[in-house]
């Protein structure tokens, strides 16, 4: 399960934060794609906040993809802590910034967010309990 999280974990953010850091303005006028634009409707475009999303996204990428290639019990700690630290207020800011959005994009924006809080809360809580190594799972 374990694996599982931490896949997921690492593919929600390496596109994510390539499509933000190699082409910010399209990131912004574009997310989540479909014909979905929430982050433009947030305030004017900024290329610094975009492209530093981006870099912290594929940043959580990397050191998602070292624990699930790693998998100790320390590391997978540390990088459900470090998803913590980001999707906490992340998901506070959604949660609480909803107006300009519809019913459906609400649901989606906080599904997607929560999903991944979730799998980190998951993998701080196993792996803050389990005394063995994180290897067999």
């Amino acid at each position: 399960m374990k694996r599982i999280g931490l896949a997921i974990l690492a593919f929600s953010s390496g596109p994510l934060g390539l499509w933000a850091t190699l082409a910010p303005r399209s990131f912004y006028d574009n997310f989540p794609a479909g014909g979905r634009h929430w982050v433009r409707l947030d305030g004017p475009y900024n290329h610094h906040l975009i492209s530093d999303f981006g870099a912290l996204n594929m940043a959580l990428c990397a050191l998602t993809i070292a624990a699930l290639v790693l998998l100790t019990r320390e590391f997978v700690l540390v990088t459900g802590v470090a998803w913590l630290l980001y999707t906490v207020p992340h998901f506070t800011y959604h949660a609480t910034h909803l107006d300009p959005f519809g019913t459906s994009d609400k649901v989606l924006q906080l599904a997607g967010i929560g999903a991944n809080l979730v799998i980190a809360l998951a993998l701080v809580v196993t792996n803050a309990t389990d005394k063995g190594r994180a290897n067999s799972s």
